[in-house]
């Protein structure tokens, strides 16, 4: 398991390298001179040039690039070009935001997924089942920012039962983007629990449990369900990722103060180290999250276990 672990992280730091490479490459590429946005039109080449000095934006890319990878060793993300504040000061404000909004539409998501999956299998073909179909297909193909559009107009401007944005209005400010940020999560989890719970309730141990006159719940919650776990663990894990990904328009929809929020006001900036550091971070965050997801599976199937260490 030791060497299966830092195999895995192993592989997880050559994927941040190349992250940090592609997106310097795509900010450095970006058209617009953030001297530009900083000091305005009215500025002279001269106070331009001064400003690109000063922020290094005269220096080589690789130089740059590679002053940047030392400072991330040193635990260095550069200074906003905006305020002048560390990088990592900045996110330090805002991520725990994004986390708090992230968990909530995680909670919603198993909370309304995994049982909508598992009644759509148990009730297959039958008017639960393309009633949670229909829902599922329109959470998939509608996209996060009219779902978000939709439930501030019907339920807080229309009848204003929630906050519009923000998060200053304690639990119930979470409700709309926790759902709106969820509700592509719950679709993909009840079709995969659906998809998994259909194959294993045809299995024979199934068949069995049943003859031996064992309740129709236990069946399906203890047996069928935990045999069906894998490949929704799966899209768990990865739905959690995209959910952290999925905040970036969120948190512009609702005003959140998270990190997806600080990210689009760096792209508005061109503010490059502000724009890196919030990239990498959601990098890694969701590369851990997939190595949480891969050691969780030894926990759930002795076989992955087994594996492992061999």
């Amino acid at each position: 398991m030791a060497r299966y672990v830092a195999k895995r992280l192993a592989w997880s730091l050559f994927v941040l390298v190349g992250v940090t490479f592609v997106i310097h490459t795509v900010m450095s590429l970006v058209p617009g001179d953030p001297t530009v946005v900083l000091l305005g039109d009215a500025a002279t080449a001269e106070q331009r040039a001064a400003l690109r000095a000063e922020l290094g934006l005269d220096r080589p890319f690789l130089v740059r690039y590679a002053d940047y990878l030392g400072g991330i060793v040193r635990g260095d993300l550069g200074l906003s070009y905006r305020n002048r504040r560390p990088v990592v000061e900045e996110i330090a404000d805002a991520y725990p935001a994004t986390l708090k909004l992230s968990a909530a539409a995680m909670a919603v998501t198993v909370l309304l997924g995994l049982p909508a999956g598992i009644l759509s299998a148990v009730r297959r073909n039958r008017i639960e089942d393309y009633g949670i179909t229909v829902v599922s297909l329109l959470g998939l193909s509608m996209p996060v920012f009219l779902i978000g559009l939709l439930l501030i107009y019907y339920l807080a401007y229309r009848w204003p039962i929630f906050p519009v944005g923000g998060m200053d209005d304690g639990l119930v400010s979470y409700v709309l983007p926790a759902f709106t940020l969820a509700l592509t999560s719950i679709a993909m989890v009840s079709r995969m629990t659906r998809a998994s719970m259909l194959e294993v309730l045809g299995e024979d141990f199934i068949r069995t449990a049943r003859a031996k006159g064992l309740a129709e719940a236990r069946v399906v919650n203890r047996h069928a369900l935990k045999a069906a776990f894998i490949p929704v663990l799966t899209v768990l894990g990865l739905q959690i990722g995209l959910l952290l990904g999925g905040a970036v328009i969120t948190e512009t929809v609702f005003a959140w103060p998270g990190i997806g929020r600080l990210m689009v006001a760096g792209i508005r900036t061109r503010d490059l180290y502000l724009v890196q550091g919030c990239v990498l971070v959601m990098a890694a965050s969701f590369v851990l999250i997939n190595l949480l997801t891969d050691l969780a599976y030894t926990l759930v199937d002795p076989r992955v276990r087994h594996g492992a260490r061999a």
